[in-house]
């Protein structure tokens, strides 16, 4: 295979090369695979919240951008004082959140009952876009590449990861940030019924030709690991066929399944099932995120050939998603 042929089927080849958390109690992404929560150094929403970059923004913005800069940071994009390393116009941003501006637009809402539309602030308003999130996180970071968010129910994690890599092997960014982020306030806990957790995960995914580039360069504090690869992706209108289709892709025996869908399809091996709902409560959007942000720390730290993550297929979701991830040869 010529060079050029190489590049070609590397740049069709996505890449996990740094992930991040803002969970209460917890302090990376690898917490989650351990039993016990950790003694110290975790993150605490009262107190990593605050500062400059946080002001006049809502709870879910807060917690991306938190999230996100672990994630950069994390794949060698930061500099020492938390500054984008190179030009952000190749890089995009996908967010999922399914309720993350909902306390600000029912604020919105009760003030206009109560005061007319005299009574809104300006500064808040632009809080009330579903895209605020992901217009934050590309202001704090000067990314300039195509910037959405997916707002898609139970799958909605797992599908802005699917469109981050279609982006990404379209050729319209090399790499992208994704966070799955839902905040805890009272009007998400009115909605759902019950108390719902803070929540936010981050994940760069790279092209492979670009993470390699990246990784062959000199030694320095900069250097990426490569954590996975995102080998497949299906949705489905029924879960047990869409996770039984992407696993039937699967290069080696899966070594963990990611669940979370109210309906569990049948396991046909010796694999963990790990269900990060079960520890976390509710994450709604963010859940997808998370459990490929897990997958990739286990491949990594564990050397697991392939992991399967999959949501939705619940009596109330209109569809299930699966996504296959496998070990990433770039080194």
């Amino acid at each position: 295979m010529t060079d050029t042929a190489m590049t070609g089927a590397a740049l069709k080849e996505t890449v996990v090369t740094g992930v991040g958390l803002a969970v209460p109690g917890l302090r990376s992404v690898g917490d989650l695979l351990a039993d016990r929560p950790p003694e110290d150094g975790f993150f605490d929403p009262a107190t990593a919240l605050k500062g400059r970059e946080m002001r006049h923004k809502d709870r879910a913005s807060r917690l991306a951008l938190y999230a996100a800069e672990q994630a950069l940071a994390d794949a060698g994009l930061l500099d020492e004082k938390g500054r984008l390393l190179g030009s952000g116009d190749a890089t995009a941003v996908v967010v999922s959140s399914n309720l993350g501006s909902l306390q600000t637009v029912c604020d919105f809402t009760d003030t206009i009952s109560r005061e007319t539309v005299i009574g809104l602030s300006p500064l808040g308003l632009p809080q009330t876009s579903s895209n605020v999130v992901a217009g934050w996180v590309a202001i704090r970071y000067g990314l300039r590449g195509p910037n959405l968010t997916v707002c898609n129910g139970a799958t909605s994690g797992l599908d802005a990861l699917h469109w981050a890599r279609n982006l990404i092997e379209a050729g319209r960014c090399r790499r992208a940030v994704v966070v799955g982020v839902e905040p805890a306030t009272e009007h998400v806990d009115k909605l759902i019924g019950t108390t719902a957790p803070d929540v936010a995960c981050a994940v760069v995914l790279e092209s492979a030709a670009e993470a390699s580039v990246r990784v062959a360069a000199p030694a320095s504090i900069h250097k990426p690991r490569v954590y996975a690869r995102l080998a497949a992706y299906t949705r489905g209108a029924e879960l047990a066929p869409t996770v039984a289709d992407i696993e039937s892709l699967a290069p080696a025996p899966v070594g963990l399944r990611l669940t979370g869908a109210p309906a569990q399809p049948p396991s046909t091996g010796p694999e963990r099932n790990l269900d990060l709902t079960a520890r976390l409560g509710d994450c709604s959007g963010a859940l997808g995120v998370l459990q490929v942000a897990v997958a990739a720390v286990h491949i990594r730290t564990h050397g697991t050939k392939a992991v399967l993550a999959f949501t939705g297929g619940g009596d109330f979701d209109d569809a299930a998603a699966a996504l296959l991830l496998t070990g990433g040869d770039t080194e």
